[in-house]
C-alpha cells in the first residue's frame, strides 16, 4: 500500500504541476468578484470539513474523499476537453477546484494520522515535491514544444492541447490511488 500511495502522490503532485498555468487561462472569463465569494465559500466549506473531523478521520473516508476529489478533477478535465472555453466552462472549472480545495487540509492531516511513520512521510513529500516539480518542468517543455514544432503560439490552444496530457496523467492518478487502497 504504501509505495503505490507514494506513486499516487506523485503522479498527484505531478498533475498539479502540470496544471499549474493553464489556471490563468482557463479562468479569464471570470469577474474578480467570483473570486471573493469563492473564497468566502472555499473557508465556510473548509471550517465545516474541520468541525466533522471526528467523524471523518476514518481510513475509509480518506479514502472516499481522495477518490471523489480525483474524480472531481477528472470530471473537470473532461469538461473542459468537450466544451473548451467559455464562462461556464470556467465557472465549472473554478467551482470544482474550490471543491477539492475543501478537502486540502483534511486529506493533509489524514494522510500525516494514517501514515505514521516519520520515513513514510518523508517519502511522501519528496515524492509530492518531485511530483510537482517534474510537472513544472514538463509543461514548461510543452509549451515550448509546441509554440517551437507546431508554431502554436495561442495560449488558449496551448492550455487546451496541455489538456490531453492531464487527462492521461489524471487516469493513472486514480490506478494509482485505488491500488494504494486496495
Amino acid at each position: 500500500m504504501t509505495r503505490e500511495f507514494i506513486k499516487y502522490k506523485l503522479l498527484n503532485s505531478l498533475f498539479l504541476g502540470l496544471s499549474v498555468g493553464s489556471i490563468f487561462i482557463l479562468y479569464a472569463p471570470l469577474n474578480p468578484s467570483v473570486y471573493s465569494l469563492g473564497g468566502i465559500v472555499l473557508a465556510l466549506s473548509m471550517l465545516f470539513i474541520a468541525k466533522i473531523y471526528s467523524k471523518i478521520l476514518t481510513i475509509n473516508y480518506f479514502y472516499k474523499i481522495s477518490l471523489f476529489v480525483e474524480i472531481v478533477v477528472l470530471f473537470m478535465l473532461v469538461y473542459f476537453l468537450l466544451f473548451s472555453y467559455s464562462y461556464t466552462t470556467a465557472l465549472i472549472v473554478y467551482v470544482g477546484y474550490q471543491l477539492t480545495f475543501t478537502f486540502g487540509s483534511y486529506l493533509i492531516r489524514a494522510e500525516t494520522l494514517f501514515l505514521k511513520r516519520s520515513t513514510i512521510l518523508g517519502f511522501v513529500d519528496v515524492a509530492k515535491q518531485k511530483g510537482y516539480l517534474f510537472g513544472m518542468l514538463g509543461s514548461y517543455i510543452f509549451y515550448k514544444g509546441v509554440e517551437y514544432f507546431f508554431h502554436l503560439n495561442d495560449k488558449q490552444d496551448q492550455v487546451y492541447f496541455i489538456h490531453f496530457l492531464l487527462l492521461g496523467v489524471q487516469l493513472f492518478t486514480i490506478v494509482y490511488l485505488l491500488k494504494a487502497f486496495k
